[in-house]
């Protein structure tokens, strides 16, 4: 089983650390594979236009610089730590009502997926870039910023245009995904380093890109698992399995 997680956020958006030292962070706590997902925001609202704004939000402009940094420490890391990275980013549509507000993960993406429109129209745009669409936070979260439920809400609507939903995301559980029997993953959201801690996915699978992105299409056999805090001078092992 490989160690993933997922959702990861860099100072390309509202992360605390550069990619570089999240690369070496996750590769010396033992980890097999990490996606780094930024966030890109939509703009045809008021949040929106504050968040780029901010420079919260990798762009259109941005996007290739975003992309050649993070190839760039794909090889690193690999050469490194043997640590797959995957690029993608987290589409992401805030409102002022948490029932309108959705994120979703566009894992494997290389060229630029706009956050622009209705919430099936961004999903529209990732499927059709042959991302694999991960619904983030779905349900009720202990950050209530965070809290997303247009695609819980609809779920019936855009099953379609997701392949996997976080069935537990930082230091949250959401069971209802789970009685839903939605093929689910498990994520830290990580933004600063103690979230090296939080929910990670077990991939049943060869340590190899192919093998990875099939796993995760597939959906079945994966678990999910948080690590035991400890000095991270060595790598480490995997906690107490936890298959949902």
């Amino acid at each position: 089983m490989l160690l993933a997680d997922l959702h990861i956020h860099s100072t390309w958006s509202d992360g605390k650390l550069p990619i570089p030292e999240i690369i070496d962070l996750f590769g010396r706590t033992g980890h097999d594979v990490i996606a780094i997902t930024d966030h890109i925001v939509n703009t045809d609202n008021l949040i929106g236009k504050v968040t780029h704004r901010m420079k919260l939000s990798v762009t259109a402009a941005s996007f290739a610089a975003y992309r050649a940094e993070i190839e760039h420490e794909t090889r690193r890391a690999w050469d490194t730590y043997r640590m797959i990275v995957i690029p993608g980013a987290e589409l992401t549509q805030n409102r002022v009502l948490r029932k309108t507000s959705a994120h979703a993960l566009a894992l494997g993406m290389d060229e630029f997926i706009s956050a622009e429109g209705s919430v099936e129209e961004m999903l529209t745009r990732a499927k059709e870039a042959d991302a694999i669409v991960v619904a983030c936070h779905p349900n009720e979260q202990s950050d209530y910023f965070a809290n997303t439920f247009y695609l819980w809400n609809q779920r019936e609507q855009v099953s379609d245009m997701i392949d996997l939903w976080e069935i537990a995301c930082r230091w949250d559980l959401f069971p209802r995904v789970g009685k839903a029997r939605l093929p689910y993953v498990g994520n830290s959201d990580f933004h600063q380093p103690q979230h090296i801690w939080a929910w990670k996915t077990l991939l049943p699978c060869e340590k190899n890109v192919a093998d990875v992105y099939a796993a995760l299409r597939r959906g079945t056999g994966l678990g999910v698992t948080r690590l035991e805090p400890r000095p991270t001078a060595a790598p480490l092992p995997v906690a107490a399995f936890a298959a949902v």
